[in-house]
């Protein structure tokens, strides 16, 4: 007669390590980083940010240039009020005694962060230091507001929150 083995003394065939749980555990946790990292690259790579100038250090050098056209808008006395309503936007606009105000201006409404939404706007005189334009959809949110004459002598800014702010005040009122 042979002997048999006690039942706790056989074994179960060995499954393959793909069947077992542990690997998968252990693996996992790299795999998804991995993945991450792939993801975030094509996000990268595929997305404009929009806050990084091509041509910052042309821009660095004309700061000069900017800061001596807002200082002549001071001296000229410029003061300007914007109004951006309903698709138009309408200036009044005053400066010292015995300048003469220009027959167009220039007014930019610059998104502080989305230069896809920058917009221009040409403005037309309409009377005495009355100049009317047009412009687009403005979206809800901070706003930088240059303007400046038709030959960039002179530039005023000020920031609002439109559509909140209906009446923007720029010069020498502003300061």
């Amino acid at each position: 007669m042979t002997a048999r083995k006690p039942l706790h003394a056989r074994s179960a065939p060995a499954m393959p390590w793909y069947r077992q749980p542990w690997p998968w555990l252990l693996m996992a946790p790299p795999l998804v980083a991995v993945v991450a990292g792939f993801v975030t690259l094509w996000i990268a790579v595929s997305s404009d940010d929009g806050l990084v100038a091509d041509d910052y250090y042309k821009r660095g050098l004309a700061i000069n240039r900017t800061l001596e056209r807002a200082e002549f808008a001071r001296a000229l006395e410029l003061q300007a009020e914007v109004a951006v309503e309903g698709g138009y936007v309408a200036v009044a606009m005053s400066a010292r005694e015995g300048v003469s105000l220009p027959q167009r201006l220039h007014l930019t409404l610059v998104h502080p962060t989305r230069a896809g939404l920058d917009q221009v706007v040409e403005l037309g005189r309409e009377g005495e230091g009355r100049y009317r334009g047009t412009v687009g959809e403005v979206s809800a949110g901070r706003w930088n507001v240059l303007l400046e004459d038709e030959e960039r002598l002179w530039r005023m800014t000020a920031q609002a929150r439109l559509p909140d702010n209906k009446r923007i005040v720029l010069g020498a009122v502003d300061r």
